[in-house]
């Protein structure tokens, strides 16, 4: 999965003759999981078709501030566009729209909705080359980098002209490219390096039967989507789960019992920046696993069980550099158990979840959770889903590891 999936992307097309790369552009930002709105200035529809980009797009085109054609025409909100967009990208960005930009010209939907924009502003010039090397050119590139605005430099090559030179506009894989890169680089657990463990651990008692949990996965793959989409590097150790992830930083190793998961986390655990616990692991395993099912000729059946490894336990008594996260489930004296475990298992920060509240626990798509830290400060939270949950989880790792 791209950084940019789900983002809502605003795609300005002016009126050069690179503006034909746009439908790939659409394209591609819309293969790699984004939302994608597009607003052209009305000569750009010269050079390529509306119907091509809303067809690409899946949403209108806008161009104007009304419909030319329709005398109940419904006012195009400049604003409301900005406000929609997390990343704005004017491509292709030619020497009158972006000299415009850069002295705050107005005459079009177009510089109205950059005027507006709140987001972060992408600019991919296209022109001949003596316009690109033209100092009022130059000049509006540096004015608009000052504003914050990022350029997506020309790359060189034959030019509409016939020239060959530098002016040629980034093609559309190099814009995209360009602008996840931009995005990571700026993230910030860019470089960090996280390990989540997740879902519950089956211990066997024979071929066919095991103990096993409720936990269905998701509150540690949800963890897992924020801690990448912040920029981290992500191996997620999984016990059995229906849940599946797909994010070219996120690792995803799959176990079965709390043996295996314990190898495998300490495996990984020495490289590691940021270690959050989520999985529920069987606390004990049967002594002896029959090789054969067990038959039902008793009325009962006798198993002795024994202690798994504590891996949250095990990784707090090695910890050097890691900020380790482990997580307590309870049903009675909550806050107690809960910071005696922080302090018994050497953590930076637990996090408190009860059976006791409706919509939290197992197999649900929310969580409502309380945040404990090794000072013993209280963070708590109200009802809500788990992907919320993963971010506000993160976002206290950040504060913290910021301190």
């Amino acid at each position: 999965m791209s950084i940019l999936s789900g983002k809502h992307i605003l795609l300005g097309i002016t009126a050069g003759i690179a503006a034909y790369k746009t439908a790939s552009l659409v394209r591609l930002f819309v293969k790699f999981g984004a939302h994608v709105k597009v607003v052209m200035t009305p000569a750009s529809k010269e050079f390529v078709t509306p119907l091509t980009l809303s067809t690409l797009s899946k949403n209108p085109v806008y161009s104007s501030f009304t419909s030319e054609d329709d005398d109940n025409a419904v006012w195009n909100s400049h604003v409301d566009l900005a406000l929609w967009a997390d990343l704005m990208i004017i491509a292709p960005a030619t020497a009158n729209t972006l000299s415009k930009m850069a002295n705050g010209v107005c005459d079009n939907l177009l510089l109205a909705t950059y005027l507006s924009a709140k987001c972060p502003v992408y600019f991919a010039p296209a022109m001949d080359l003596d316009m690109y090397k033209h100092p009022t050119a130059l000049r509006s590139f540096q004015i608009l980098k000052s504003f914050g605005n990022i350029m997506i430099p020309a790359t060189s090559g034959e030019l509409a002209s016939g020239l060959i030179g530098e002016g040629r506009m980034a093609e559309p894989e190099d814009i995209v490219s360009f602008i996840e890169n931009d995005i990571l680089n700026k993230l910030p657990l860019k470089g960090k390096k996280v390990l989540i463990t997740a879902g519950p651990t089956y211990e066997a008692i024979d071929p066919v039967r095991f103990i096993g949990n409720h936990s269905s996965g998701k509150m540690g793959f949800e963890i897992a989507k924020a801690a990448a989409n912040l920029g981290a590097e992500v191996i997620l150790i999984s016990g059995p789960t229906a849940q599946t992830v797909s994010h070219s930083l996120i690792k995803v190793l799959s176990v079965v019992s709390a043996e295996e998961m314990y190898n495998t986390v300490h495996q990984y655990y020495n490289n590691i920046d940021i270690a959050i616990l989520s999985a529920a692991v069987a606390d004990f395993k049967p002594k002896q696993v029959a090789f054969q099912k067990i038959k039902k000729n008793d009325n009962t059946l006798t198993l002795e069980l024994e202690k798994t490894k504590d891996i949250l336990a095990s990784l707090g008594a090695i910890k050097k550099q890691q900020f380790l996260v482990g997580f307590a489930l309870e049903t009675n004296n909550e806050l107690e158990n809960a910071k005696a475990k922080l302090k018994a298992k050497n953590l930076n920060l637990i996090v408190l979840n009860s059976l006791n509240d409706k919509g939290a626990g197992f197999k649900t798509e929310t969580n409502k959770v309380t945040f404990i830290d090794n000072y013993e400060n209280v963070n708590e939270f109200q009802l809500k889903s788990k992907a919320e949950v993963a971010k506000d989880l993160l976002n206290e790792i950040i504060k913290q590891l910021n301190a």
